[in-house]
């Protein structure tokens, strides 16, 4: 796993870092080992670097999501984690979603609808209607939010147009569904009781934004929509750090 804008480290440390690789070689090593290893620089070279990055701080986060989608999808994702980036961590935003190939909009919804009562306005696929800012096509990556049920006070009464104008990235339909689904595995609760989150990072065909709550009347999650110049103070988006 890497960390986006880690602080590089210096030559010296380059140095040690290869003196200490170099003094692990043994002096008595067998000749066919050794050149075992010499027709195999790739994988050695992919041993060393596991266990030079073992210690990521973000490890047991890792593992917690491996389990995840090893539990609600039956999925391995270990070789869709190799390439991993992990944002640097900003103040207050200190929970990681983690999207892998794959989680599309429809197969999302449908798996919450394995897991309690859903409703959506449209009868369409939502594959077919929603595109949004960040994709797993290429790999898995990962963002930072806020860790809180409720979408992000400081975004209220912001329309889909003015957090763009302000530069603010905000979470896609994608990251709200697998948001749900994370917080639901680990409390059997939902997020947004009280307001909606807006998915300022997404949009349907048309342009409207899509925006999801926990529907406590109901009992089950509404997807729903709103124009991308609507504001309200129970619409908030929640800002990401990719």
């Amino acid at each position: 796993m890497k960390t986006k804008h880690q602080t590089v480290l210096t030559a010296g440390q380059m140095r040690e870092l290869i003196c200490a690789v170099q003094e692990g070689i043994p002096t008595n090593i067998e000749a066919n080992v050794a050149q075992y290893w010499i027709g195999r620089k790739k994988k050695l070279a992919a041993e060393i670097k596991k266990i030079l990055v073992g210690m990521n701080l973000y490890a047991d986060l890792i593992a917690d999501w491996q389990s995840f989608y090893h539990d609600l999808f039956g999925i391995e994702v270990e070789n869709d984690f190799s390439n991993l980036v992990i944002p640097e961590k900003r103040g207050g935003f200190d929970r990681l979603l983690v999207v892998v190939n794959g989680m599309n909009p429809q197969r999302l919804y449908g798996k919450c609808a394995e897991l309690f009562k859903v409703w959506k306005w449209t009868e369409k696929n939502l594959d077919e209607i929603v595109t949004s800012d960040r994709s797993a096509k290429n790999g898995a990556y990962a963002i930072w939010v806020r860790n809180q049920v409720e979408a992000d006070e400081e975004l209220k009464n912001l329309s889909a147009n003015q957090i763009k104008a302000h530069g603010i990235p905000g979470i896609t339909l994608e990251e709200r569904f697998i948001y749900e689904l994370k917080y639901f595995k680990e409390t059997g609760n939902h997020l947004d009781i009280q307001n909606w989150t807006l998915c300022s990072g997404s949009r349907y065909g048309d342009g409207r934004v899509p925006c999801v709550r926990w529907d406590p009347d109901y009992g089950g999650l509404d997807v729903d929509w709103c124009a991308p110049g609507f504001r309200d103070d129970r619409l908030r988006a929640r800002q990401a750090v990719s």
